[in-house]
């Protein structure tokens, strides 16, 4: 069926990643996308015509995740090499480099008001990081398989987690501890989130569905069943009224929460997609996936004020008394209340004059004083390495991406400061680099004795029901 003029619409293309977009999210103030990528950079996308893109090369493996801190000053990501970097987004591209994970880190998020981040890890642990000062604070231990998501409520009083033990996990930051924990017998959350007033969250399973929780009953609201492939990621619009979902059936989907029922199914991808997200008014969204493209997608939903947004949330969260069950979606008029069927809108049929943006690309090396300057070489993931350990159905992918290397050129480094400009002088500068070393090496120490306690964990667990075999077994015989 056509998209009528109200529907959701198509704007830009990006093009600039060399392989699967892994992440995107806006920037608080709506002019910049960030996204990532399985090439090893972070791209940084302006929506002004005729302007650079930035891409910033640091880390050595698939970035897996990125999010602009509330203040938009900062540029959080995650990588399969084990690290979280800071960023500022910029054209000078500094960062500082976080190493506690002993595995690759799937998830980094900030909380609402930017002092805290979240990351997600294989290792089975929740991280928590002082952003003020840049340092560990402590871990969440209860999960027993890689951890795929974590994500603080928006009064950020609470984490919500998924990992592949098939469980979904409430944290209190607190007590540190797990105050509710979801169980699905069928499949596991890909990534859950919490809706914009904190009352309820969202799963996008690998079983194809997508499940609303209300976190206060510990009760399951809805469970759609709109996809025919796993879904990747959601996103929630401001007001709360609508969830989009990405799958690895190369579709988007947008789902009315207020009438629980599928309004559009949004084809634009060529293959899986992995991920998607709304501006923080609410008047745009993003996607990206296995074809490398990141999309620009224009809604019809009211355009929300971001400030106005997060106020409201953390004023309704702080009263004394328990939300009412009619909270869990405020009930305000919306566009869709005369349709019945659902809407497919493919912007390869119906857009004939789409903008493709693909503006030139400025590389940004990074400058941290955590580790030692190495030569500027990634490589995409091998020819043989599976990508469905990290995302569902890679039969999907259109092309193979093969092994390519980054040449860095003179012209690129214009935009880098000298040693001449710098206001530190070098023996400080030295001072600090040996006392970030020996600090690493502490990090370091401590993620190998989390490791083996990790490890010791699993060994006493395999122990425990080896024993209950043999008791079991034993009262049969008797």
């Amino acid at each position: 069926m056509a998209s009528a003029p109200e529907d959701p619409v198509l704007e830009r293309y990006f093009k600039g990643h060399k392989a699967a977009i892994t992440s995107v999210d806006f920037s608080p103030n709506g002019k910049q996308l960030a996204t990532a990528s399985w090439d090893t950079f972070l791209m940084l996308w302006n929506f002004r015509p005729q302007t650079r893109a930035f891409r910033y090369v640091g880390h050595k493996d698939v970035v897996t995740s990125v999010q602009f801190s509330p203040l938009g000053n900062l540029l959080a990501s995650a990588s399969r090499d084990r690290t979280v970097r800071l960023w500022t987004p910029d054209k000078r591209g500094k960062s500082s480099e976080f190493r506690a994970h002993t595995a690759p880190v799937r998830s980094v998020d900030f909380s609402a008001d930017g002092q805290f981040l979240a990351t997600a890890s294989e290792d089975k642990s929740i991280k928590i990081w002082n952003m003020y000062r840049q340092r560990f604070l402590y871990s969440l231990y209860r999960h027993t398989h890689w951890v795929r998501c974590a994500k603080f409520s928006p009064d950020g009083r609470l984490i919500v987690s998924c990992s592949e033990d098939k469980t979904i996990k409430i944290w209190d930051t607190t007590s540190k501890q797990c105050v509710s924990n979801f169980t699905d017998s069928v499949g596991f959350a890909n990534f859950v989130d919490f809706n914009p007033n904190g009352t309820c969250i969202a799963s996008a399973g690998s079983d194809h569905t997508v499940k609303i929780w209300d976190i206060r009953v510990n009760k399951l609201l809805q469970h759609y069943q709109v996809h025919s492939c796993g879904v990747n990621c959601v996103s929630f619009h401001p007001s709360g009224n609508y969830l989009i979902t990405a799958s690895s059936d190369a579709t988007l989907k947008i789902l009315d929460l207020l009438e629980g029922r599928l309004i559009y199914t949004l084809q634009g991808h060529t293959g899986p997609v992995f991920t998607v997200s709304f501006s923080k008014g609410g008047e745009l969204f993003s996607s990206g996936g296995a074809d490398a493209q990141v999309l620009l997608w224009r809604t019809n939903f009211d355009e929300l004020n971001c400030k106005d947004v997060i106020k409201r949330n953390l004023k309704r969260l702080h009263l004394d008394s328990p939300p009412h069950l009619l909270d869990i979606h405020p009930r305000i008029p919306h566009s869709h209340e005369e349709k019945i069927e659902t809407v497919e809108i493919n912007p390869k049929l119906e857009v004939m004059d789409l903008q493709t943006s693909t503006p030139p690309v400025v590389d940004v090396l990074s400058f941290d004083s955590t580790t030692t300057t190495e030569t500027i070489v990634r490589t995409l993931p091998h020819k043989g390495e599976e990508m469905d350990r990290y995302f569902l159905n890679p039969s999907l992918m259109s092309s193979e991406c093969p092994p390519t290397t980054l040449k860095k050129k003179a012209e690129d480094m214009s935009d880098l400061p000298s040693e001449s400009q710098r206001s530190i002088p070098l023996a400080v500068t030295d001072a600090l680099e040996h006392i970030m070393e020996q600090l690493n090496v502490l990090t370091q120490t401590v993620s190998i004795l989390e490791q083996r306690l990790t490890l010791t964990e699993d060994k006493l667990k395999d122990c425990l029901e080896n024993q209950q075999k043999l008791c079991n077994a034993i009262q049969q015989k008797s």
